[in-house]
């Protein structure tokens, strides 16, 4: 039992909003019930139409989404995962459900109640992890996709549906780019490979950005505005990876395609190209196959708990470097931190200050990793420093290794649909050199880029929601100049409760 609810009050939570599969059922009293039951598009109607009602409404859906996942931790909602803690499964399955603010609870398949269940189930222990979805499907070993499919999150996305924008990336810049391109009316699709949020919603803590005097996590900051552009009626499809970019369509309605990892194709008038950085793997032997075995490139609370009381080390000198020594020194028993040159050409100052009050925390200025010890099946059991000064190297006993050192453009997609540079950020305005562009449009019109992804962008939170903000307005721009400003998906009127 999650809760009751009496003559006057209201049920659900955040999916209701998208129309995605419930995680909760409803049973009526003895004496029955008169419901009136909103789909997603009438519940959406009249979260906009009254701003008190509308409040009343995201409020309780928020909260009742935190209280589920405070459930799902304890077992009472959600999905259950079965298998060893550390394992990398285990870690990349609990990291996609956390970040998609899913509730679920992880079940230690060497504790009695996980053995039992392996044992009852007959599952064999090549098929671990498993996954037990909120409808009693098992799941041996589930991929992100084969999970989302079971949870039910994956929008049917139709293949004849021309959208306004098709937005790929759920970062800062793409979702500020679905708020406000929904809220002015525009049909919007965001597609991302993994997780809204992007790089900043893995992050602990956000000090420096604007109306948060105490700090918000990476997590929280996205999933608000994950949920405002779910209210404005934007579809986002997670996880769903864009292979391909197809930028000379004959078809005027449509000029845009992305091929999808799904098979499906969808088409757009115009496109955000938001799909920030991917993390740079440094060139290290071994790195590779520790990834998710000690080796790690975000501080999630996950991973926080793994190397609580433990020896670990972390690499990097910018702002996500300090943010992220902050958050794990004080659940450690000492951190490493390995940067290359000193903290004041790289962090900001008060993250310095921070990181300088830290008794724990062992600062190596000039170093570098350059050897990793330990297999996928042991992990990490250890790394070789060298100091690039003196050449001298020195071994510590770390399980946990934490990489922060930058991160290259993910644009491999884009297929050559417009103009990169030397490091493969999109070109974007003045950086063309040519001819008259938008600020944020690229060297095909009608194709924009925000974020981390643009050339010459600054890499904060704050102005990644900048330029996704901005971009809607030269969105309509070149939507008048090129397509007469229609919308083939353009939102319905407000639909009439009863109708």
């Amino acid at each position: 039992m999650i809760a009751t609810y009496g003559p006057g009050q209201f049920t659900g939570e955040t999916n209701q909003l998208s129309g995605h599969a419930t995680l909760a059922s409803v049973v009526a009293g003895e004496k029955g019930v008169l419901a009136l039951p909103f789909d997603a598009p009438h519940l959406r109607a009249l979260v906009i139409g009254s701003a008190d009602i509308g409040e009343a409404i995201m409020r309780a859906y928020i909260l009742r989404r935190v209280s589920l996942i405070e459930e799902g931790r304890a077992g009472g909602a959600g999905s259950i995962l079965v298998g060893r803690r550390d394992a990398p499964d285990i870690v990349r399955l609990s990291g996609f459900l956390t970040r998609n603010g899913y509730p679920h609870a992880l079940i230690a398949a060497c504790e009695v109640e996980g053995r039992e269940l392996v044992e009852r189930l007959g599952i064999a222990s090549e098929d671990l992890p498993l996954m037990i979805c909120p409808n009693g499907t098992l799941l041996r070993n589930p991929s992100d996709a084969d999970a989302a499919s079971c949870l039910g999150i994956m929008p049917d996305l139709d293949p004849k549906n021309v959208y306004d924008v098709a937005v790929v990336g759920a970062g800062p810049a793409g979702l500020a780019t679905a708020v406000y391109g929904a809220s002015e009316g525009l049909s919007v699709l965001v597609l991302d490979s993994r997780a809204f949020g992007g790089q900043a919603g893995a992050s602990a803590r956000i000090e420096n950005y604007l109306g948060f005097p105490t700090g918000i996590s990476g997590q929280a900051l996205a999933g608000r505005a994950f949920n405002q552009a779910t209210k404005f009626g934007a579809e986002l499809a997670i996880p769903l990876t864009v292979g391909k970019l197809c930028c000379h369509g004959s078809e005027s309605e449509a000029p845009f395609s992305l091929e999808l990892s799904n098979g499906y194709t969808a088409r757009a008038r115009s496109i955000v190209i938001a799909s920030g950085a991917r993390y740079r793997r440094p060139d290290i032997i071994n790195v590779e196959e520790l990834e998710g075995a000690g080796v790690s490139y975000w501080a999630s609370p996950i991973e926080a708990r793994l190397c609580s009381g433990e020896e670990i080390t972390l690499v990097g000198g910018g702002n996500s470097a300090g943010q992220a020594v902050a958050y794990l020194a004080p659940q450690v028993r000492h951190l490493h931190h390995v940067v290359r040159r000193p903290l004041e050409q790289t962090m900001s100052q008060y993250l310095i200050d921070r990181i300088a009050a830290l008794p724990n925390v062992e600062l190596h200025v000039g170093s570098e990793i350059v050897g990793l010890h330990g297999d996928r099946d042991r992990g990490l059991t250890g790394a070789t420093f060298r100091n690039a000064r003196t050449g001298e190297t020195e071994e510590c006993a770390s399980r946990h290794l934490f990489l922060f050192i930058g991160a290259d453009p993910n644009t491999n997609w884009l297929d050559g649909c417009v103009a990169l540079d030397e490091k493969g950020f999109v070109l974007t305005g003045d950086r063309l050199g040519r001819g008259e562009r938008l600020p944020l449009e690229t060297s095909c019109p009608g194709i924009f880029a925000v974020g981390d992804a643009r050339a010459g962008s600054t890499k904060r939170v704050a102005a990644a929601v900048g330029e996704g903000a901005a971009v809607i307005a030269q969105i309509h721009s070149f939507l008048v100049r090129n397509v007469g400003g229609t919308s083939a998906l353009a939102p319905s009127p407000i639909p009439v409760l009863g109708k």
